[in-house]
């Protein structure tokens, strides 16, 4: 089974930048679509960016577009969200998902298996 441990997340000024950690243990993440999800009080949980188990295709929400980034590391089995020129809207706790492998992305949070802890991220103006 595996086992998502989510860091990174912080109090950040408006315009800064941050970045999420997910480390992954007990499977190999080349082995799965990964996704960063983010959920505000009062707000359903929404996909923020995924990648396929391959790499090969990413996704972004448009409100993000340009700002971050999903990558991963295979060596060190955790996957990144890197967040730059962050908004006050981008306040959430941020949660790493792992779903089964798909040459497709997938924004349904049905299609992922495993869920870190979350970790908080917010953003003053």
């Amino acid at each position: 089974q595996v086992q998502l441990v989510e860091s990174g997340g912080g109090l950040v000024q408006a315009g800064g930048s941050l970045r999420l950690s997910c480390a992954a243990s007990g499977g190999t993440l080349t082995n799965n679509n990964m996704g960063w999800f983010r959920q505000a009080p009062g707000k359903e949980r929404e996909a923020v960016a995924t990648m396929t188990y391959s790499g090969q295709n990413t996704y972004y929400r448009d409100s993000v577009k340009g700002r971050f980034i999903i990558y991963r590391d295979n060596a060190k089995n955790t996957v990144y969200l890197q967040m730059n020129s962050l908004k006050p809207e981008d306040t959430a706790v941020y949660y790493c998902a792992a779903g089964r492998a798909s040459p497709f992305t997938t924004t349904r949070r049905v299609d992922y298996n495993y869920w870190g802890q979350g970790t908080q991220v917010t953003v003053s103006s």
